[in-house]
């Protein structure tokens, strides 16, 4: 496979960013979160895993910073690309234009719900999945980000959010500032310039459109989401990753492992959402255990 940056055009006449880096034979695709985030917290994914001859590729969605981004404002064009079969179908896409095969997909939030949307519908040509910091649906979250704004906000301040969202006045300067302070305690509990970066280029249209204005409050389509009666029917080997101090709840996750028939659960102590960042030595410790046992066929939990 061609290392670097490759741009692919899709069969609708889209052009995807797209990277492959390390040499190898073992495949890993990633998938990115927001949705309309972008790939760059993979970057590093590549030299992490070296030393298991992991060839890691990446790639930014349709929408995305480095990818085409389509006038989301003409309702035909946001009736046709922003919708889940979209974003699980232009995986399957991007695989094939990749020449991928029997290979680890990784997703992160947004990321990890495509992968198990994958899982389900093209498992066949996967040898594993890493579902990062994803629950099976978004009831439970919504409860989960709201005890997190309980714990982390004195009442008065979740009041005034709640009376802002009432409003739909989610420019509030004051509104932004709990926004920022429930951001550093469970999504980046670091805050590098990389996640900075991120959160200034998301795809605001993608975004908006599936999650809302923020991450704890949900008005967009993924309100809806629910996968929980499928998930027995993922078989490939799962991995479940979370960090401590999630928005993600941590007994959903609990439970998702008892569901999934051959998956695992690890957590990252004092990592949030982006877990990947706030403790990477032991997401990386956690990934590649995961990748040596299924690798050598000792991965079997259930």
């Amino acid at each position: 496979m061609k290392q670097g940056t490759t741009i692919i055009t899709l069969d609708n006449g889209y052009h995807l960013w797209t990277n492959t880096q390390g040499k190898g034979d073992i495949q890993l695709l990633c998938l990115h979160g927001g949705p309309g985030g972008n790939h760059e917290y993979w970057e590093n994914f590549g030299e992490e895993l070296a030393d298991l001859g992991v060839q890691v590729s990446m790639y930014d969605q349709l929408g995305s910073w480095y990818s085409d981004q389509p006038d989301y404002s003409d309702p035909e064009i946001a009736k046709k690309y922003l919708t889940y079969d979209y974003f699980l179908d232009e995986v399957e896409e991007v695989r094939q234009k990749l020449g991928l095969d029997n290979f680890y997909l990784i997703g992160q939030s947004w990321g990890g719900a495509l992968t198990m949307m994958y899982a389900l519908k093209y498992g066949q040509h996967l040898k594993g999945a890493i579902i990062s910091s994803m629950v099976d649906n978004i009831e439970e979250y919504v409860v989960n980000v709201n005890k997190c704004r309980e714990e982390a906000l004195p009442a008065d301040a979740v009041a005034y959010m709640k009376q802002k969202e009432a409003e739909g006045n989610w420019n509030d300067s004051q509104y932004q500032k709990y926004v920022d302070v429930l951001n550093a305690g469970y999504v980046d509990r670091k805050q590098p310039t990389s996640i900075r970066h991120l959160i200034n280029t998301t795809a605001t249209p993608v975004y908006n459109a599936f999650q809302g204005d923020n991450e704890f409050v949900i008005t967009g389509k993924l309100k809806e989401w629910d996968i929980r009666d499928q998930i027995h029917n993922i078989k490939v080997p799962t991995l479940l990753t979370f960090g401590e101090h999630e928005t993600m709840p941590l007994a959903s996750a609990r439970r998702m492992a008892r569901d999934i028939p051959n998956s695992r659960l690890v957590t990252t102590p004092n990592g949030g959402h982006h877990h990947m960042i706030d403790n990477a030595p032991v997401y990386f410790d956690h990934l590649k255990q995961f990748i040596r046992d299924v690798e050598d066929g000792s991965f079997n939990q259930k």
